[in-house]
C-alpha cells in the first residue's frame, strides 16, 4: 500500500461573495493522496464537498476508528481533496466573526459568552453566499486541481447540501466531471430556477447551531439498535469545533456552530433533466439513508423551496447510466454512522467501476452486512 500524502492548500480565489466582493482570497483544501508516486497518468483525482452545517474536515477526515472517508478513499489508490466554501470551516468567514450578525434568533444561545456581547440587530444585513458564489468557488477548486495534478477530469462526491452546487455544476462541465456521487442529496424538484432579482438578499450571514442541536436532530433520526457507535456524538462535535476556532469560544463551553446562510437556486428537476448530462456523460449514483427524513419530506413541505426528494431526483434524471442505493439503518449523518464503511465501500467500487453490482441503472437496498438487493 502507498503511503499516503496530505497537504493542506490554500487556493488563491477572487471572491463573489457580496460581503467580500472583489477580495482575493483563500480557499482551504486537504489533499489526501494515496496515488502511486511517479504513475501519474494513473492518478484518480477526487472532489468532495460538504454540506450546510459540517465542514469539509469533520465530515470527510474524521479522525476516529474508520470513520475518515477521505483516507479510506486515498488507501484505494486515490488522489482526494476536500473543500470548504467560504463561510464554512477552514475557508474565510466573512462578516460571520460579529457575533450579532447571527440569526436574530439564535442570539440568546450565546450567553455567557462572548465577553461584553450585547444583542442587537446584524450589522451585515443579508444572506452571505449564493449559488453564483458558491459554483465560483468551485470551479476554482476545480481548476486548480487539473492543473496542479495534471488530470482533465475530477469525480465528485457531494454530501447532503453539497449536491446544490456539484450538480448543477456537473450538468454545465460535463468535460471536467468523471462522475458525480451524491450522498444524502438536498434536492428539491420544484425549487427555483433563477435567481433573486436583488443580491445580496436581506437577512443574515449566518445561524447558530449547538452541540444538543445536533445530537437532538440526529435522535430523531434513529430507527433502529446500533445505528451510532456510542460517543460518536462528542467525537463529531469535538471534530467541528477543531474547525471553526471562533464559534468554539462562543456560548456554552462547548461552543457554537457557525453555519453560513446562502441563497441558492437553479437545482431542480429542470436542471437534473438538463441535455441528458447527468447520467449521460455524468453517470450518477445516488445514495441515502433509509431514515434520512431531512432530504425526504414527510409529509411534503408546502414551500417548494423546502420539499425534497432523493427518489424524485433519481427520477429526474434522464440519462441511462443512473442507480440509487437506499440504506439499512441510517440517517441524516450517516457519515458518522455505523454505516459509514458500506458508504466507503460503495464510493471504492463506484470510482473504479461505474457499477453497482455489476449494473450501470437501477435502485437497491443496502443491509448493514453491504448485501445488495434489487429494490422491491
Amino acid at each position: 500500500m502507498a503511503a499516503i500524502i496530505t497537504t493542506d492548500h490554500e487556493v488563491p480565489h477572487k471572491s463573489t461573495v457580496p460581503a467580500n466582493l472583489d477580495d482575493m482570497v483563500k480557499l482551504f483544501v486537504r489533499e489526501r493522496d494515496g496515488t502511486p508516486l511517479g504513475h501519474l497518468p494513473e492518478r484518480k483525482a477526487v472532489l468532495m464537498l460538504h454540506g450546510r452545517s459540517v465542514p469539509a474536515l469533520a465530515a470527510f477526515d474524521l479522525q476516529h476508528g474508520s470513520y475518515s472517508w477521505g483516507e479510506q478513499l486515498a488507501q484505494a489508490g486515490y488522489d482526494v481533496f476536500m473543500m470548504d466554501l467560504q463561510g464554512s470551516g477552514r475557508s474565510p468567514r466573512p462578516m460571520m466573526d460579529d457575533p450579532r450578525n447571527a440569526n436574530p434568533a439564535n442570539q440568546n444561545l450565546l450567553k455567557p459568552r462572548p465577553p461584553g456581547f450585547v444583542a442587537g440587530p446584524p450589522h451585515y444585513a443579508f444572506q452571505l453566499n449564493n449559488s453564483y458564489s458558491d459554483r465560483d468557488e468551485l470551479h476554482t477548486v476545480v481548476e486548480y486541481i487539473r492543473k496542479e495534478r495534471q488530470v482533465d477530469k475530477i469525480a465528485f462526491i457531494a454530501y447532503s447540501a453539497g449536491a446544490i452546487t456539484m450538480g448543477p455544476y456537473a450538468v454545465n462541465n460535463p468535460t471536467k466531471v468523471e462522475s458525480l456521487f451524491l450522498l444524502a442529496p438536498v434536492f428539491p424538484p420544484d425549487g427555483t430556477s433563477n435567481p433573486p432579482s436583488t443580491l445580496p438578499q436581506p437577512g443574515f450571514p449566518m445561524f447558530l447551531g449547538t452541540r444538543w442541536g445536533l445530537e437532538s436532530a440526529w435522535n430523531s433520526e434513529l430507527g433502529c439498535d446500533g445505528q451510532r457507535e456510542l460517543g460518536i456524538v462528542e467525537k463529531a462535535w469535538a471534530a467541528m469545533m477543531a474547525n471553526d476556532p471562533v464559534g468554539s469560544t462562543w456560548g456554552p463551553p462547548e461552543g457554537l456552530n457557525r453555519i453560513r446562510n446562502f441563497v441558492r437556486w437553479g437545482w431542480n428537476k429542470t436542471t437534473a433533466a438538463q441535455d441528458g448530462v447527468l447520467g449521460g456523460a455524468v453517470p450518477v449514483l445516488i445514495v441515502y439513508g433509509e431514515h434520512d427524513a431531512t432530504v425526504n419530506t414527510s409529509p411534503p413541505s408546502s414551500n417548494p423551496e423546502l420539499n425534497f426528494s432523493v427518489p424524485a431526483l433519481y427520477e429526474a434524471v434522464t440519462g441511462a447510466h443512473k442507480l440509487m442505493v437506499k440504506l439499512d439503518c441510517a440517517g441524516h449523518t450517516v457519515v458518522w454512522e455505523q454505516q459509514h464503511k458500506n458508504v466507503h465501500n460503495l464510493s471504492k467500487h463506484w470510482l473504479k467501476h461505474l457499477k453497482v453490482d455489476g449494473k450501470t441503472q437501477g435502485v437497491f437496498d443496502m443491509s448493514t452486512n453491504g448485501d445488495l438487493s434489487p429494490a422491491p
